[in-house]
């Protein structure tokens, strides 16, 4: 059946209404590129960005995107405001290494919990936990196998006396999950301890995707643990040893150890050599209160309050006793990890 033409009148409302609609699309377009997402301008849209096709300096940014920025570690360092590209993840803490990564976030809701989700190298969502707590910390061992995080369930700080963590891991291999380390045996300077106030935090991986270090706290003091996840089982090493970073080559922590009592400035960055335990001082003189990453064996990351409230910087030290001291690598960014290419 063929139907009668349209009318002029018709033709004219119906090409109106097309026009109408082309324009809404139009402003619509027009508004989102111009407001995006609140990214600043050196920031550059990657969709489909990976930890392949963009290697460098993966870091949080100050509202939570995830970025990835040039690096060398010849000495070329990113430059502070050089362009970054987004990955398109928001995450309160952000860690990659290996075949995986960890993004931890704020997880909505009355109580406070904590979203954790692992990534591939795609950074697709392999899984997601959500736990108590306020992000905090998050690793991932050198293959990618193992992740942990460290949430705070009551206080906000360190320097406070009055906090407490919850640290979990996840083999992503096996699917076997840990919610809370508290459970393993623990063995203070040689002998098994008990105390309802033991406290874990900070954990670091080995290469072999077993053996880990990692801060526990009781009666007031800190020591550095070395956990075996085979045998359930960790020792201390140490005292007054937190955020324990092991180094790429692994011979080396990097940590944070309380210099003064109290709560102002009361850390300065270190450097533990585990064949000799001998530790140094770095020529960072700043109290940090993060847990350093490694950019590669002779250099370390670590994130200092900025100057706008709420923010901070990265910066780098020489991982010895070096008299060059610390040089700023980004603004407004956190959460600092190296990733390479091929993991």
């Amino acid at each position: 059946m063929t139907l009668p033409p349209l009318s002029l009148r018709a033709r004219i409302i119906a090409l109106t209404a097309a026009t109408a609609v082309l324009a809404t699309v139009a402003v619509g377009y027009t508004v989102a590129a111009a407001d995006g997402d609140g990214r600043s301008p050196e920031s550059v849209a990657a969709p489909g960005l990976t930890l392949d096709n963009a290697p460098g300096l993966f870091h949080a940014a100050r509202k939570g995107d995830v970025r990835s920025a040039p690096y060398s570690s010849s000495g070329t360092g990113a430059a502070d405001g050089a362009r970054s590209r987004n990955t398109g993840l928001s995450c309160d803490r952000f860690y990659a290494s290996g075949r995986s990564a960890a993004c931890i976030a704020s997880h909505p809701g009355i109580s406070q919990k904590t979203k954790v989700n692992v990534l591939d190298r795609e950074l697709n969502t392999r899984r997601t936990v959500v736990v108590g707590g306020i992000p905090n910390r998050a690793r991932v061992s050198p293959s990618g196998r193992l992740v942990a995080w460290t949430l705070f369930v009551s206080g906000d700080s360190y320097a406070s006396s009055s906090f407490s963590t919850r640290t979990g891991i996840l083999d992503t291999r096996t699917g076997y999950l840990v919610k809370n380390v508290e459970t393993l045996q623990l063995y203070l300077e040689g002998r098994r301890y008990h105390a309802p106030d033991v406290n874990y935090w900070g954990i670091t991986f080995a290469d072999d995707d077993n053996r880990f270090y990692a801060t526990v706290a009781t009666k007031g003091k800190t020591y550095l643990v070395e956990g075996d996840i085979k045998t359930w089982k960790a020792r201390t090493l140490r005292r007054n040893v937190e955020c324990p970073s092991l180094s790429p080559d692994g011979t080396r922590i990097a940590f944070k150890k309380r210099v003064r009592e109290g709560t102002r400035n009361p850390w300065r960055l270190h450097v533990l050599d585990l064949g000799t335990m001998r530790e140094t001082p770095v020529a960072e003189t700043r109290s940090v209160d993060d847990q350093a990453a490694w950019l590669d064996d002779s250099t370390l990351a670590y994130a200092l309050p900025g100057r706008a409230k709420g923010a901070s910087d990265i910066w780098t030290v020489p991982a010895d006793a070096s008299a060059a001291g610390p040089s700023l690598l980004l603004s407004d960014a956190s959460s600092p990890s190296m990733v390479v290419a091929g993991g």
